[in-house]
């Protein structure tokens, strides 16, 4: 897997600390979280791969801090060291730039440039202040060169540590931490059965994590969960005094659910629900529609975000490109990548299908889907497809009503 933090921890805030080789990243880090995250030497590029810690830092809360490879390394190492950077970049919601000298550099307008692009938040660092007798005015240069916020800190003092705090609650993305998994679809109170099929996909002893994601936010939410496999539902549905207010599914039974549940029933999935939470629903929808228009020759992306050992029944591997061939032929031509194996070129495809993403947070989610907007490639996800090529999609809950 190359460069991404693929853990639970997609759902924390990921702020990214980006600059030269020896701009001092690594020993800020580890000053400003008061832990030894990162090795620190005088030996250029002593940080290799991106390194993540995941910690609760008030009054940030839950956090990813990222301490990445210095990008201006010009060797055929640094080349491979720049790229995985690149790709952390990608997933940042608000980074860090660090200054270690008296005007911005190449590099650090480089990665300026970049995250306006992306429309993450900036905040630039006047590293080594304890060596700077100007570092304020610095500060005060960059601020009017850029209109971001710059702050000075010293990795030797400490100085700066509670200005950088400030700085980043302040850069907060508007929705962070406010996005909700069932966006508005569940009250107080509601009932809510979840269908999860323990097959072999599922993890031994485990759920997997959009189930656990799920169950955790409606349990917040004061609702009624009740949770059945497959070959339980229809006693579990028979079991209760009211039908459920909505049934959320896994993907791959979306047919056999549909087909047996209350009518008054509201229906989604973990996938489509993780097309919203984690990407851009309403793309994806349109995106679906491209499903019709391929043909036996077309050339469809399916794209996991994981990097789990393929099984039996796979539904990215298997049933997905067994539904697309058995309608279209088997001409059809599907590629898969997994990880952070996302083509820079996507020209050469009709459609791309994303998985729900669960492992990886929004940030990423997002560059993906600006990526083939801007190339003009159609997009969905796993669910919206499943449902559409079941015949059920029109027929299903996408919080969008």
């Amino acid at each position: 897997m190359a460069g991404l933090h693929e853990t639970p921890s997609a759902s924390r805030l990921h702020i990214g600390v980006f600059g030269g080789t020896n701009s001092g990243k690594s020993s800020f880090l580890n000053t400003f979280t008061g832990q030894e995250v990162s090795i620190t030497s005088d030996v250029a590029g002593t940080t290799t791969d991106p390194v993540f810690k995941a910690l609760e830092l008030y009054p940030l809360g839950p956090c990813v801090f990222i301490d990445t490879a210095g990008s201006d390394d010009e060797s055929e190492l640094g080349a491979r060291r720049v790229q995985k950077t690149r790709l952390t970049a990608e997933e940042t919601d608000i980074a860090v730039i660090l200054v270690p000298g008296e005007v911005l550099s190449d590099t650090e307008r480089y990665w300026h440039r970049f995250f306006k692009e992306k429309h993450t938040p900036v905040l630039f660092v006047v590293s080594k202040a304890d060596l700077k007798e100007d570092a304020q005015q610095i500060a005060m240069k960059i601020e009017k060169e850029t209109k971001e916020t710059a702050v000075v800190f010293s990795a030797v003092t400490g100085e700066g540590t509670d200005a950088v705090k400030e700085a980043l609650v302040r850069l907060l993305p508007e929705d962070y931490d406010t996005r909700l998994i069932t966006g508005g679809l569940v009250e107080k109170d509601d009932l809510i059965m979840l269908v999860m099929p323990q097959d072999i996909q599922a993890p031994r002893g485990r759920l997997i994590l959009p189930q656990v994601q799920t169950l955790r936010e409606l349990l917040d939410e004061k609702c009624l969960v009740m949770c059945v496999t497959t070959d339980r539902f229809i006693s579990a549905v028979r079991a209760l005094k009211q039908p459920p207010k909505l049934i959320i599914t896994d993907s791959q039974v979306f047919g056999y659910v549909y087909e047996n549940k209350p009518a008054e029933s509201m229906l989604t999935s973990f996938s489509v629900l993780f097309a919203a939470y984690k990407g851009d629903l309403p793309y994806y929808l349109k995106g679906a529609e491209q499903i019709d228009a391929l043909t036996g020759h077309a050339r469809v992306l399916i794209a996991e975000c994981c990097t789990h050992a393929p099984l039996t029944e796979d539904i990215g591997r298997e049933k997905i490109p067994n539904l697309l061939k058995k309608r279209f032929g088997p001409g059809l031509t599907i590629d898969i990548t997994s990880g952070t194996d996302f083509p820079q070129d996507l020209s050469g495809y009709d459609l791309i299908i994303q998985c729900g993403a669960c492992m990886f947070n929004r940030k990423y989610v997002m560059s993906r889907i600006d990526r083939a907007k801007k190339q003009g490639v159609a997009m969905t996800n796993y669910g919206v497809t499943i449902a559409h090529l079941t015949g059920i999609l029109d027929k299903i809950t996408t919080g969008m009503e």
